[in-house]
């Protein structure tokens, strides 16, 4: 799937659509996406951006198409989806970057570090969309196996009949019951031709594993971007350490998802003779300065701790 292909099925929402259906795989997926897509909005802050480049516009180019390529245009700086190719450098990176624009008239391929500055998302340039599809479609499945135990919770015996005419008398009790009526047997043979068959309940265990499986797999998403969401399957409480043990994990991708869009700003205001800069925004901003405030209590304690045991040596008996 090509860059605007991918831009149009993910951004461009028609008007009317229907409720949101668990059977539509490909609906909900999106929708997963989408709603992700706009938590990620507030991931980044630029500042110093010209007019023309918006930083909705930016940050979903280089998140939805893994790079984004910054180019002057009729005097104006523009961020551009395009593909990167050309013959490659020593270090087979590209060295050209296609671009079709329409709205601008433009169809050209600028010389990256040229012409054209690189933004890419991460240091191997794949963007978020196939991360999101992952999980999206893992918490589709789970919320689409949830719902049918939910509907199968509802039933607690099944009815058999023997003909057609004991069926209908069947169905007349159900509904009279389902609408508030006393239901009411009309004789020996709907007591004899219909027979109830207790059906398996298992259906609170397993909605209480799907409901855990669905929030393993939304705490996984959000800590690959860097947000702490604890999945700890514990029922009793946990502490604080135990809280704290997934604190590592979430520091690398968004630190080079970083340092690649502050490189990126570098060489535009090189290049443009721009002041742009760029810094984490909102929760993830919050969330790394709690980490680093975490880390610098535990290397405190570290050192008066050894300076402690160092005491207790020196001291004479």
């Amino acid at each position: 799937m090509g860059a605007v292909e991918r831009y149009n099925k993910f951004i461009h929402c028609l008007c009317g659509k229907p409720l949101y259906d668990f059977h539509n795989k490909d609906d909900c997926v999106n929708q997963q996406i989408r709603y992700m897509l706009n938590r990620t909005q507030s991931m980044f802050k630029w500042s110093g951006l010209p007019s023309t480049i918006p930083q909705r516009n930016l940050e979903l180019i280089i998140q939805m198409n893994g790079c984004a390529g910054v180019a002057s245009v009729n005097g104006e700086l523009y961020a551009f989806y395009g593909g990167l190719g050309g013959e490659p450098n020593p270090y087979y990176m590209p060295t050209l970057y296609t671009v079709a624009n329409p709205a601008l008239k433009l169809s050209k391929s600028f010389v990256i570090d040229d012409d054209v500055v690189i933004v890419p998302n991460d240091s191997m340039y794949i963007g978020l969309i196939p991360l999101f599809e992952r999980y999206a479609k893992a918490i589709t499945e789970t919320e689409l196996s949830l719902e049918v135990a939910n509907i199968n919770s509802r039933i607690i015996s099944l009815l058999t009949a023997s003909d057609d005419r004991t069926k209908k008398s069947a169905e007349k009790y159900i509904s009279d019951i389902i609408e508030g009526k006393f239901g009411v047997v009309a004789g020996d043979e709907l007591l004899g031709g219909v027979k109830t068959q207790p059906y398996a309940q298992t259906g609170h265990t397993v909605i209480t594993d799907l409901i855990e499986l669905e929030q393993y797999y939304k705490a996984s998403w959000y800590n690959e971007l860097g947000l702490n969401a604890n999945y700890n399957m514990k029922r009793e409480s946990i502490n604080s350490g135990e809280s704290q043990l997934n604190n590592d994990m979430l520091l690398p991708f968004v630190d080079d998802m970083l340092k690649q869009r502050q490189d990126g700003a570098e060489k535009m205001n090189n290049m443009f003779g721009t002041s742009v800069t760029v810094e984490l925004y909102s929760s993830w901003e919050d969330n790394q300065e709690e980490i680093d405030k975490a880390i610098e209590e535990i290397t405190n304690g570290t050192e008066e701790g050894g300076n402690s045991e160092a005491g207790e040596a020196e001291r004479p008996l």
